[in-house]
């Protein structure tokens, strides 16, 4: 069990704010400001240094903002494992993004299940950034996410190279591909939402060649990747997706690859965990049995 005074300092970090997080813990900010100086005395450091009235983590801080994000992480984790050695019922609770959930994760989770018919799966599905949040909050235990992420803060294995490619929902003429992404500009956009790591891609691929979405002739914002599909099949726009995400409609022949032959993107689909996680060795075994 942590102290409770390292809960409090966690609450601080959340807020940057004393007051919000003792209303938060429901004690005073007297309280919090004590727990906070017990901790900085324990550990012979300063946590935080002000910038008129908020708090600021120092180096030192920040390094045990961390650490206690990890230990408060695996406490949870550990509870629910004991749990479940009681009830002789092991369990897995992972966060996937929608792209790998839908579309990925189905032929793993079958064999998966299989092989170990006892244990109980929850997978909850989100985008990259709230599975960063639920890793930290201990929701979860481990993300396969095809997002950005700081790899400063988390431990993570590569789970595979995946095609960035770009659809439509019929043939360009004469069946030749665009030289460029400039030669597609004519066309209605449409992508994923906000904090997609879909969208996060092309976003990112735009902008280092200084355009943007509003550069297309008009754009579509789509959460769910049927519903997308559904409208560039009817030929209401282009997207860019995953291969993986449109391989059967690329085989029937309801979608088209598009790509320009100047685009030649691939990204990662990645499991991550809490850093320093003392689970560490149980992903890894994971990994390597998905893997197979």
């Amino acid at each position: 069990m942590l102290d409770f005074r390292i809960y409090t300092f966690l609450e601080v970090c959340k807020y940057m704010n004393f007051t919000k997080a003792a209303e938060s813990l429901h004690i005073t900010q007297p309280a919090v400001s004590q727990h906070i100086r017990y901790i900085e005395e324990y550990y012979g450091t300063r946590l935080f240094s002000f910038q008129g009235k908020r708090p600021v983590l120092t180096e030192t801080g920040n390094y045990l903002f961390h650490a206690f994000t990890t230990l408060s992480h695996d406490q949870i984790y550990l509870k629910e494992t004991l749990a479940a050695m009681e009830k002789q019922q092991p369990s897995v609770v992972f966060g996937v993004t929608l792209t790998i959930g839908e579309f990925v994760m189905p032929q793993f989770l079958i064999s998966y299940q299989k092989r170990h018919p006892d244990t109980t799966l929850t997978m909850i599905t989100a985008n990259t950034h709230e599975l960063l949040s639920r890793i930290s909050d201990g929701e979860i235990d481990f993300a396969l996410v095809e997002g950005y992420f700081d790899k400063t803060q988390y431990d993570y294995l590569t789970f595979s190279s995946e095609p960035y490619i770009a659809v439509s929902g019929s043939p360009l003429p004469h069946g030749e591909r665009p030289a460029t992404v400039r030669d597609l500009l004519g066309q209605k956009l449409i992508i994923r939402e906000a904090g997609s790591g879909t969208r996060e891609i092309l976003e990112k691929y735009l902008t280092a060649r200084n355009l943007s979405f509003s550069d297309f002739s008009g754009i579509s914002e789509i959460g769910n990747i049927h519903a997308l599909k559904s409208l560039v099949t009817a030929g209401l726009g282009i997207t860019f997706v995953y291969r993986c995400a449109v391989e059967e409609e690329l085989k029937n022949g309801t979608l088209f690859d598009i790509t320009p032959e100047d685009f030649s993107v691939t990204h990662d689909f990645t499991l991550i965990w809490q850093k320093g996680s003392m689970f560490s060795s149980r992903y890894h075994t994971l990994f390597e049995e998905w893997k197979k």
